[in-house]
Parts: C-alpha cells; structure tokens; sequence
C-alpha cells in the first residue's frame, strides 16, 4: 500500500508538473503583430508555410525563393509626391542660380516655385527630367553623401517626420518575416537605382545589391589619380510596368515566387511572377497589391490618381488570385511610430 501511494503521489506530481509546463510554454510570436488577423495574413502565413515545407510537393529550394517588391506606395509612403522627386526639387533650387532659364521652363519652374501639381502635371516625362537634372556630374560619392544628408535633415511636407519614418511597419515586418524563411528579397521599383541604394539597407534591411530600379547613364574618369564614377543626364531605363519583368531577368536571373506592388506599374511583375508557364510548372506563387484605401490614417487612392494609379491591376487581381491589401482593413498600424 505504501509503496502504490508513493508511485501515485509520483505520477500525479509528474503529471502536474507538465501540464504546468505545457500551460505555461510561451505560444510562438506573430511575426505579422501590425497585421490584422484575417484572410490576406492568413494567405500570407500559409504560402510561406507550403513553400518551406521540406518533404512537400510544394516545397520550394532555398535559391528559388525570390520575393520582389515595388518601394514608393508599397514600401513607404508617396503622397503627395514620389520622396525622390522631392528630394530632386530640394537639388534643383541649390542648383537655380546656375540656371536662370529654369525660371521659366516647367518642370523647373513648378519645382523652384514649390508647385507640387505643377511638378506633377509635367507627367513622367517631366519628373525624368528633373530627377535627371538634380544630380547631373556629381560622382558617385557626392551622389550618396547628398541622398544621406537629405534623409537626415528633410521632413514629409505634411506628415512633419523623417521620410525613413514614412515606411509601412506591416511591410517591415513582411520583409522581416521572408528574410526569417530564406526568402532572397529584392526591390525592384521605377525609383531611381542609386537613389534607393543609398538607404534600402537601414530602412529595410535590403542590401544595395538586391535594388534594381530606373537607371542613369554614368561614366568612368581618373579624377587625381582616383578611380570615379560620375553621373550623367542620360537615362537608360525606366524602370515601370513591362520594363519591371525584363529588369528581373537582366538582374536577379531567376523569376520570383512573391511579388508584391501598389499599382499599375506593378501589374507585369506581379504577372510575371505568378502566372505558370505550362501545366508542368505547380510552384506556389503569391502576388499582393497594396490599396491605399484609408484616407484617415494614410490617403486614399487608386484609379484617377496621378501618383500610383491602381486601376487595370485592381481589375485583373481576381482573375489571377492576387490578393489585395486593404490598408483600413488589413493594417493594425500603419507607420512605425504609431502605436497599436
């Protein structure tokens, strides 16, 4: 009798003892906290789940998870002017006294009069050529050190913080969270390519060699006896809409299984990206467009608009199972110095 009580008292105490443990193990940490929990998370979380499966049929290699993202209105903010224009327009009134014509010569004189409408009605075309003009025979150093000093000192004309601060916290810890299952990312924007190289490692962690955008014509010189690139006005790509998919194969060399954009120009990305190429080709693939729907705590826009129209993307979004990000619906915080 002694001994059964005691072997009782044991497997009661042990049985205790771990359900204590069990009740009190931590449950695993979201790794989307700004993320409403519905179906767009939910698709998210499950596409990453099939793809790191090993032993799976949807299992996808390591080399092979590729995620490319668009920047402005995707990862930060771009209202209510692409950041990089802005930044051109800062360039473009040190550089006024120089050229007097500029007075008088749109884009230039919307940029030097602060017109931001004005900037904008030039349409792309105008927007190339101010962006061209802010930083024409500067090397390659006198480039970067101008972009670092900018972001450190320049503040969203309404927003009133720091243009790093206006990045997505849910597209942040999106990033973080491809990283964390071996997701090679990548930026691929119609942003200029030195612009966003400069910052894409502080601000999301992408290594400049992982930036493909629109790019310049440069040329190489031995300026006292030092190796130096120096820009040019001369464009040799822009970056948007069918170029993306080309820019992809040029520079990364393999398609993506992720990709995720904000407007039209991201359309043949996301096409790209998830439309099989025969009956043989089963990879998962995801496509996700931001919406800027939420007029309070962002802006709201898409189809008329003149900074990331979303209108033939959000159209064919059903059509190839891209799922749409609702930023009023799907965000719990939108911006990291929000809080929850």
């Amino acid at each position: 009798m002694q001994k059964f009580s005691s072997r009782f008292f044991i497997a009661c105490l042990m049985y205790t003892t771990t359900s204590l443990a069990v009740a009190q193990a931590p449950a695993p940490a979201d790794p989307l906290p700004s993320w409403n929990s519905n179906p767009t998370k939910s698709a998210i979380m499950a596409f990453v789940q099939r793809v790191t499966e090993p032993g799976t049929a949807d299992f996808v290699p390591v080399p092979d998870r590729i995620a490319t993202f668009d920047n402005d209105g995707t990862l930060w903010a771009e209202q209510p002017v692409y950041f990089q224009a802005q930044f051109a327009i800062d360039n473009v009134k040190d550089m006024a006294p120089d050229h007097p014509d500029w007075q008088t010569t749109e884009p230039y004189k919307s940029a030097l009069a602060g017109d931001l409408k004005g900037v904008m009605a030039t349409g792309k075309e105008g927007l190339v050529k101010l962006l061209l003009a802010s930083h024409v025979g500067m090397t390659e150093t006198q480039f970067n050190a101008s972009v670092m000093d900018w972001l450190a000192s320049a503040k969203h004309p309404t927003r009133d913080v720091p243009y790093p601060q206006m990045a997505y916290q849910p597209m942040l810890e999106l990033l973080n969270y491809l990283r964390a299952n071996d997701f090679d990312v990548y930026i691929v924007s119609g942003g200029g390519i030195d612009f966003m190289r400069v910052f894409a490692e502080s601000v999301y962690g992408v290594p400049p060699e992982n930036v493909v955008g629109s790019t310049a014509h440069a040329t190489y010189e031995m300026r006292d006896g030092i190796p130096t690139i120096v820009k040019t006005g001369d464009l040799i790509q822009m970056n948007d809409n069918v170029e993306k998919p080309v820019a992809i194969y040029r520079h990364i060399g393999r398609r993506p299984i992720f990709a995720a954009g904000n407007s039209d120009g991201d359309m043949q990305m996301l096409e790209y990206t998830t439309i099989a190429r025969n009956s043989e080709d089963t990879t998962p693939r995801l496509g996700i467009l931001v919406h800027h729907d939420d007029a309070k705590r962002e802006w709201a826009y898409d189809r008329v608009s003149a900074i990331g129209k979303l209108d033939q993307a959000l159209d064919a979004a059903p059509q190839y199972g891209w799922h749409v990000i609702s930023m009023e619906q799907d965000w719990r915080q939108i911006f990291p110095a929000e809080k929850n």
